[in-house]
């Protein structure tokens, strides 16, 4: 897909802040320190659209980028305008158990509810077996016949053997989905993402 524009939108810390409109929208979503971020940057092929954080679980609201579109008024003819949404990181110990229970009903809520969200990208750290708490949302974006993917993210810190055992690790605890791998770092895997993302929102 050819990027023609992609700017950040605003965030939402509620409901009432999520864009008005009826554009196609692709969710990001994973553990704190997964390369959301970095993931995001890649794909726009932009150096700093999304901003990388040292400290992970700063992210604690909802992100919108527009990407090939302004609003639904000028959004190209073709229909192919849309949003990424970066969704809070999840399973930071730094945080309040407060703080993070209301990041779980925010994404959740999302997730549940919007109607313009065609594709949910759950992403996992290649080089680990995914966590309990990855596990559980796998469960629940299957149990609720959400569109999905998983998306293994820093691909490029595994030799291809390495790789190869982790992916099925990787498949055999996260059942039942299209899983693949990715790095931010040498563009492995784009394409193939992007044909996912083209394929969810083309028809939007």
């Amino acid at each position: 897909m050819k990027i023609i524009s992609a700017e950040f939108t605003k965030s939402a810390y509620e409901r009432i802040h999520w864009p008005a409109g009826s554009l196609a929208e692709v969710s990001f979503l994973g553990r704190s320190n997964v390369g959301k971020s970095s993931l995001l940057n890649s794909l726009l092929q932009r150096k700093a659209l999304a901003r990388t954080s040292n400290t992970p679980g700063r992210t604690q609201c909802i992100n919108f980028f527009l990407v090939n579109g302004g609003t639904d008024k000028n959004a190209p003819a073709d229909g192919k305008g849309f949003y990424f949404v970066d969704l809070p990181g999840y399973g930071f110990a730094k945080v309040s158990k407060s703080m993070r229970a209301d990041w779980g009903k925010m994404a959740e809520q999302y997730l549940a509810e919007r109607e313009q969200l065609r594709l949910s990208i759950q992403l996992v750290d290649a080089r680990h077996k995914p966590t309990s708490l990855d596990t559980q949302l796998h469960e629940w974006l299957v149990y609720n016949e959400k569109p999905h993917i998983v998306v293994a993210t820093k691909a490029d810190k595994l030799s291809n053997n390495e790789l190869q055992k982790q992916m099925k690790l990787i498949g055999n605890t996260l059942t039942g989905s299209k899983i693949m791998a990715y790095s931010s770092e040498t563009g492995k895997g784009r394409d193939q993402l992007w044909a996912e993302i083209n394929e969810a929102v083309k028809n939007s």
